[in-house]
């Protein structure tokens, strides 16, 4: 096991971010995914931002063999941003917003929950950083569909 967090931690920082994916895409999802969720709470501005990266491919693909683990996945960022679960949700908001950019069924799905984010009568998010990447999650949905 340590031996895969080893390897998905180089290929996140290869320079060359499509083959890196390339490669990560190799990886079965099952085991890849929980340590693409360590890494997109990395403090390594550069490790964080391609494994969130990572995070929409891989949970892109796991969805168009299986929804339903793509959703599990789902659930479980949400989840880190919710009070009860005692942690933070360190880019929680940024992978839901990449994985939602990647697979439009996810999209259509969980966007309103990702708007909830931001809206003071929704689930909104207190802690500033954290708002702060649900917007930034928004517009990266945004870019890549035609959202009215």
């Amino acid at each position: 096991m340590r031996q895969l967090k080893q390897k998905i931690y180089e290929l996140l920082l290869i320079d060359d971010e499509e083959k890196a994916i390339s490669e990560l895409l190799e990886i079965a999802p099952s085991r890849s995914i929980n340590h693409l969720f360590s890494f997109i709470q990395d403090t390594n501005e550069n490790i964080k931002w391609r494994a969130v990266r990572a995070m929409g491919k891989v949970v892109a693909a796991m969805a168009s063999e299986n929804i339903e683990s793509a959703r599990v996945i789902m659930r479980r960022l949400m989840w880190s941003l919710n009070d009860e679960s005692g942690g933070i949700g360190w880019g929680a908001p940024e992978a839901m917003g990449e994985i939602m950019a990647q697979d439009k069924r996810l999209k259509d799905e969980y966007y309103k929950i990702l708007l909830s984010y931001v809206n003071e009568d929704g689930n909104y998010l207190e802690h500033e950083p954290l708002r702060k990447g649900a917007i930034w999650a928004i517009d990266r949905v945004k870019s890549g569909y035609d959202l009215q």
